[in-house]
């Protein structure tokens, strides 16, 4: 009987996914290469991740997009506010089914190469693809899952393309609307409730989050241009209203304002030329008060945050399509004195 399992074992098992496998987030890397200028090529990672094989061969994995790690502060707040939208999407989700038929024999060949179907859940989106993985048995405990080849993904199967040219704009580059990204997998046989000792070192994240308390002013500073960028913050139409879903990035706002204590924040309200001036300066200025009351609400203190109003006079594109009109009704953030 092929099993998994060592000698040890009383009961031999016949199930090789028996009784489920954890996976050893610090020994394990997920990375991504993004091509800027048609030459430059950039590996970034994630810190953090989550994942399992159950009894029925059923492989997760889960990774905190709020994590990335570009090895640059302010690139990571890019990637997480203007590309992946973590405010809104926080985390991808990868799910895989291997066969047991398929993997009976591991024990014995130790290592074998399948081609899988695969489904990646990211930025509200959802694919079902092909790659192939290589499967190793590194011990009677450990298995290792990695990419035999990179996969390739394009950013506009994700409706991601919109965050492709928001990170073009903040960085002044362009950036290949595709992806490469490889894996290497580390999981360990489960314990009843544990995961084998053999494994469980070295848990830590692989790459620094951002760290807890306050910024610096010029972390401070690159974040509220950062957030000028998003997009997302939503008013009823004509009005001064926010939409609830401006909610997710307002309370993100909230907690930068809040770890850059004795900085003023300006918040500035714009809009697009349809209309009459004094209608567009009126707007303007009561959408700006409105993002500055609901930070009021969530304990901001009201001196920390001042308004103004713009209407139409500082576009960022010319008003002459629908898609520019929107760009230009917007919020604009900015550190105005500490």
């Amino acid at each position: 009987v092929v099993s998994l399992y060592s000698s040890a074992n009383v009961v031999a098992q016949t199930n090789p996914f028996s009784p489920g496998w954890q996976l050893n987030s610090g020994a394990s890397a997920v990375k991504f290469q993004s091509i800027k200028n048609s030459t430059k090529v950039e590996t970034s990672s994630f810190a953090t991740m989550s994942g399992a094989i159950d009894e029925t061969g059923a492989a997760t994995l889960n990774i905190l997009l709020d994590s990335v790690d570009t090895k640059v502060d302010l690139r990571n707040v890019r990637m997480r506010f203007l590309f992946f939208e973590t405010f809104k999407f926080p985390e991808a989700v990868v799910s895989m089914q291997l066969d047991q038929s398929v993997m009976s024999d591991l024990a014995e060949v130790r290592r074998k190469i399948l081609t899988l179907p695969y489904t990646i859940n990211l930025h509200g989106f959802t694919q079902t693809l092909e790659t192939e993985v290589a499967l190793t048995l590194i011990s009677e405990d450990l298995i290792s899952v990695s990419s035999s080849t990179p996969i390739t993904l394009s950013v506009g199967d994700f409706g991601l393309a919109g965050g492709i040219k928001k990170l073009e704009e903040a960085a002044n580059v362009s950036i290949l609307p595709s992806t490469t990204i490889t894996f290497d997998l580390l999981f360990a046989r489960s314990t009843g409730d544990t995961v084998a000792a053999s494994s469980s070192s070295n848990n830590a994240p692989s790459a620094a989050l951002e760290t807890e308390g306050d910024f610096s002013l010029e972390a401070c500073v690159g974040r509220f241009e950062i957030l000028s960028r998003t997009d997302n913050i939503y008013f009823k139409l004509g009005s001064a209203e926010l939409d609830p879903e401006s909610q997710l990035i307002l309370n993100s706002i909230a907690d930068i304002v809040r770890r850059c204590p004795g900085l003023v924040i300006e918040v500035s309200g714009h809009t697009d030329s349809d209309g009459s001036a004094q209608g567009n300066q009126v707007l303007s200025e009561a959408r700006a008060i409105s993002v500055r009351n609901y930070l009021k609400s969530v304990s901001i203190k009201g001196d920390r945050v001042v308004t103004i109003g713009h209407g139409a006079n500082k576009p960022v594109v010319p008003n002459n399509s629908a898609e520019n009109k929107q760009r230009n009704r917007r919020i604009e953030f900015a550190v105005v004195s500490n």
